[in-house]
């Protein structure tokens, strides 16, 4: 039996997107997006924006654009706002960043100039490289929580926004593991009077967006949304999350390999992975605690994939091993190494180098887009709580107690489009023969 379509309120008004750092990642979406509306770019990389997606049988020829089949809302209705630790306006922290050329900022320069962050809810002790002057001073950690909560009242009355919308794009905290603070909603506003060390900036982010019922969604691999109290919060609120850390490079590469050697049977004996970046995000990874966390993402993917106990001879004894270099020369153009090595026929082996000389903030500006426009979809489908539908963009997708995470990539894109096609009153696709599909 096919589960009701649930109802979809249409779009109206503005929607805010509401970015928690506004470095690299956020000043590449919002000037993006302003290229976009005023036609001197496209919307390359966003599936939102560019993708098509099919209904009924092939021979049927129905193949609309996402953004139409759904409602999405239109780029010309988005308004931007954040916070950060460095008051830099979005054109100054752009030209800051150093992803975009002048050519793409300069035209822009007026509307970018105009958006400025809040002060940001920091503490060092959990980005310990990095520290600014735009930080907010309270008592403790629910005073500060109660002022992002202010924060996200005033700047939708200030943009005359309907709505919004909540995308992390700060920068890695240290890795922290759930805390007897984090057990439910009462605990974890105790913990924050209390200024419990187990709660960090990101989560008082996530606690805010909740409370004020603004979809919330991780784009680093910290510990945020994804704590029992949040979850629970988000469900009784009735407020889509979603998380966590932005899959954009060496992941995704893996995420589209990995499942191409389980498919054909060729084991995989190591692999062997390390990036050079030399960004903002570089500089903070480059501290152990806060790398701990990104390994923690980057190594997930492999195991679930590739399924060690179901096919012990190919998989039980693969090495992996994950390496993020900070390498200043090079910016924001991330480079990742891979070498793999696979075995085949009677245990004959072979190698695959792969160098992949990406842009990291080129690659998660669009991650950022559909974010936020898929988060405002649900909330007017009614459907809180975790989001696995978006593990999609995610190298650690959050999933609900019990569940199982899916990283292969092409799985979770079906996953993604039949949920589309439900939120739409449509069947999902099965990809049985043309023949055997009603």
């Amino acid at each position: 039996m096919t589960a009701e379509a649930p109802h979809v309120r249409p779009h109206d008004g503005k929607l805010l997107i509401l970015t928690p750092g506004m470095g690299a990642v956020a000043t590449t979406f919002i000037a993006g997006v302003e290229a976009i509306r005023r036609g001197t770019a496209k919307p390359i990389g966003s599936l939102t924006q560019m993708q098509t997606i099919r209904i009924g049988k092939r021979s049927s020829n129905r193949t609309p654009l996402v953004k139409d089949l759904v409602g999405l809302a239109p780029l010309g209705d988005l308004v931007f706002g954040g916070w950060d630790i460095f008051d830099d306006n979005v054109y100054e922290a752009a030209v800051r960043a150093r992803v975009l050329n002048d050519r793409d900022l300069a035209p822009h320069r007026k509307f970018l100039e105009s958006i400025r962050p809040m002060p940001a809810a920091f503490d060092r002790n959990y980005v310990k490289r990095l520290d600014g002057p735009n930080r907010k001073l309270a008592p403790n950690k629910l005073d500060l929580a109660e002022s992002l909560r202010e924060d996200i009242r005033n700047s939708i009355a200030a943009t005359g926004a309907a709505r919004a919308t909540m995308v992390w794009c700060g920068s890695t905290e240290i890795h922290l593991h759930p805390s007897d603070c984090h057990r439910d909603p009462r605990a974890f506003v105790t913990g924050m009077k209390e200024n419990d060390p187990a709660i960090s900036p990101s989560q008082l982010y996530a606690y805010a967006a909740i409370m004020e019922g603004v979809p919330y969604a991780n784009g680093a691999p910290n510990l945020s949304a994804d704590i029992p109290a949040l979850e629970q919060l988000a469900d009784e609120r009735g407020v889509p999350i979603a998380g966590k850390d932005f899959k954009t490079g060496q992941t995704m590469m893996k995420t589209v390999l990995a499942p191409a050697f389980k498919a054909r049977m060729l084991g995989v004996a190591g692999w062997f992975s390390t990036n050079i970046l030399g960004n903002r995000d570089g500089e903070v990874l480059d501290d152990p605690d806060a790398f701990r966390a990104k390994e923690v993402t980057k190594s997930s993917v492999l195991d679930t994939i590739l399924e060690p106990s179901s096919y012990p001879d190919l998989y039980k004894d693969l090495y992996h091993k994950v390496r993020i270099n900070y390498y200043p020369p090079r910016g924001d153009q991330k480079e990742g190494w891979d070498n793999i090595d696979i075995f085949g026929w009677l245990d004959y082996p072979m190698q695959i180098k792969l160098d992949f000389q990406c842009r990291d903030s080129i690659l998660a500006a669009p991650i950022v887009l559909d974010l936020a426009l898929f988060l405002d979809l649900a909330a007017r489908a009614g459907r809180g709580g975790i989001q696995e539908w978006l593990s999609f963009y995610f190298k650690s997708p959050q999933i609900q107690v019990g569940h199982l995470p899916e990283h292969d990539l092409f799985i979770q894109h079906i996953r993604l489009k039949n949920t589309l096609r439900f939120f739409a009153g449509e069947a999902p696709v099965t990809h049985l023969s043309e023949d055997l599909e009603d």
